[in-house]
Parts: structure tokens; C-alpha cells; sequence
């Protein structure tokens, strides 16, 4: 009986183990995914940088730009261009602009990624708005610049030389709705004016 119990006991403990673990794995699901993402360009990830390469190769692609919205998502989004050619290694900034069509205000948040998709891993950002949340009141517009390169890396990969073009697609997804404050708050007896920021 002493054995059963201490088999029993270990079984549980096995169990609550592999659990713990499942989890675990799941918490760090999204993280890891992410991880593998930027440091593959699987999926057509971009990168991040910090600065641009020092000088340009003489080497041109055509870098087109593509906007989406999701269907319960009320904004216009678009390129303000549809299209660049830049060297490699040269650093260019384009803008997209989103305005909000309904009369509430609306939090969105962008995916992204470029094709053909082999091309991720020498696609480098060094400013997005991506990166954070999008928040726009009742029929505002917006300008969001996207700075990039194209990584002089690309050279030494013989299974791109057959890139002449790059298509980098944002699609923008509603995050979540949130009521307007009023700007102004009127004190009672106060005969102090507050002027509306923007």
C-alpha cells in the first residue's frame, strides 16, 4: 500500500509538473514567436536598427507599399505614395496616413510584414508606427512616417539576387473603443476660462 501511495504521489507530481510547463510555454508563446520572427524574418518579419548603413551600393529595388484595415475597423488608411526606388543601403522615409471616419474614438494597433517574404530578415526599420498603438478621436487624420533600408547583407545572399522589388503591407486592426473626455472641465463658481489644447 506504501508503494501505491508513493507511485501516486509521484504521478501527480508528474502531472502538476507538465503543467506547470504547458503553461509556461503558453505565456512565452507570443514572446518566443516573435523572437523567432525578428531574427529569421520568417513570415516576411521585418527588422529593427538603430542607425542606417554608412553609405548606399549601387544596387536599386523598388520598395511598394500596401494598406489594409480590418472590416470592423471605421478608418481610411493609405500610403501617401505607393512606391520608392531606393539603393541598397539607403535610407528612406515614406508616410502612410489613417483618419478616423466614425464618431468615436477608436484605439488601432498595425500589423506588418514584406514579400516576398525572404527578403524579412534585410528590411530594417528604424522608425515605425508599428510600434505602438494607434489612438485617434471622432474624424481625426494622422500622418505616420516609416523610416527603413534595405541591409547591404542582401548582397551576399545569391538567392536574392532576383529581388528587384519589395512590397511592404500594414493592415491596421481595431484594438479597442474608448469614450471621449471632454477637454474642458467647468468648475462651478469659477470664472476661469480654459482654452482647448490640440
Amino acid at each position: 500500500m506504501a508503494d501505491l501511495a508513493k507511485r501516486k504521489k509521484i504521478t501527480v507530481a508528474a502531472l502538476l509538473g507538465m503543467l506547470g510547463i504547458m503553461i509556461g510555454l503558453t505565456a512565452f508563446a507570443v514572446p518566443l514567436y516573435n523572437y523567432f520572427c525578428r531574427v529569421t524574418g520568417y513570415g516576411g518579419t521585418t527588422q529593427i536598427a538603430a542607425l542606417a548603413p554608412e553609405e548606399a551600393i549601387n544596387r536599386t529595388i523598388t520598395v511598394r507599399f500596401n494598406a489594409d484595415t480590418g472590416r470592423n475597423l471605421p478608418w481610411r488608411f493609405e500610403p501617401a505614395q505607393r512606391a520608392v526606388t531606393i539603393s541598397v543601403g539607403e535610407t528612406a522615409m515614406i508616410s502612410y496616413f489613417a483618419e478616423n471616419l466614425s464618431d468615436e474614438t477608436i484605439v488601432g494597433s498595425a500589423v506588418f510584414n514584406v514579400t516576398p517574404f525572404k527578403v524579412g530578415p534585410y528590411f530594417s526599420k528604424i522608425a515605425c508606427f508599428c510600434f505602438d498603438e494607434q489612438t485617434l478621436a471622432p474624424g481625426e487624420r494622422v500622418e505616420m512616417p516609416v523610416t527603413f533600408f534595405i541591409d547591404p547583407s542582401i548582397m551576399d545572399n545569391v538567392n536574392l539576387d532576383d529581388v528587384k522589388s519589395i512590397t511592404l503591407s500594414y493592415a491596421f486592426f481595431k484594438r479597442s473603443t474608448t469614450s471621449p473626455e471632454p477637454l474642458v472641465q467647468i468648475e462651478p463658481k469659477s470664472s476661469i476660462t480654459a482654452e482647448q489644447g490640440t
